[in-house]
């Protein structure tokens, strides 16, 4: 049975190789290359990809992705679309689906949105809700940067907490917006912010996400 991040995995492959190893993404100085690299080492390289939470490891991160990305980029294509070795944590099923279910989705983002005639996906209500419940769970995380009090909002009215503080922001969206936003893609969210004007214009400047 197919999983939301089975899903969201090969979509973003499917994207990458449409899009080709030099298209734009909304990651700041990737291109389309260094984000399958990046995607790839953080499956297979776990020894280079704690840099990704430890400082001091971030440039033996950046030469062994360096490393990735001067591969060809259809082995790169086909080392995402099959996953992670079978002795990979990622392999199992659960953690799959719990660690790349959004990193997936926000990638997938990251190729579509930087293209100059993309348009919004409808999300199936499930998948929507699955991204809310992971929002959920990590929303004070990925809101700890937040200079103002942040509040992220579906349409129905659910709501979670980003972060406590005055004065508020109310970020309204569906939940794939309201993901995109709190991991930092402020720019290419649709979504909607209320609030005082100055606090909404700090927002939507401030780093937030892991």
């Amino acid at each position: 049975m197919s999983t939301h991040a089975q899903r969201e995995r090969l979509l973003l492959a499917d994207l990458l190789e449409t899009a080709g190893p030099g298209a734009p993404t909304l990651c700041t100085g990737w291109q389309t290359r260094d984000l399958a690299a990046h995607v790839v080492v953080r499956e297979r390289r776990s020894d280079a990809a704690a840099g990704l939470v430890i400082k001091a490891l971030a440039p033996r991160l950046e030469r062994v992705q360096a490393e990735f990305a001067a591969k060809p980029y259809e082995e790169l294509l086909q080392l995402i679309r099959t996953g992670p070795p079978r002795l990979s944590p990622y392999a199992l099923k659960q953690v799959d689906e719990a660690a790349n279910t959004v990193e997936f989705f926000v990638h997938t983002e990251d190729v579509r949105r930087a293209q100059p005639d993309w348009a919004p996906r409808e999300l199936d209500p499930v998948f929507a809700d699955a991204l809310w419940a992971r929002l959920e769970r990590v929303a004070r995380m990925l809101g700890r940067k937040s200079p103002v009090g942040l509040v992220l909002r579906r349409p129905d009215g659910r709501t979670a907490v980003a972060h406590r503080g005055a004065p508020v922001v109310t970020v309204t969206g569906e939940p794939g917006e309201l993901t995109l936003f709190a991991f930092g893609r402020q720019a290419a969210a649709r979504v909607e912010l209320t609030g005082d004007e100055n606090a909404v214009a700090k927002l939507q400047e401030a780093a937030l996400g892991l």
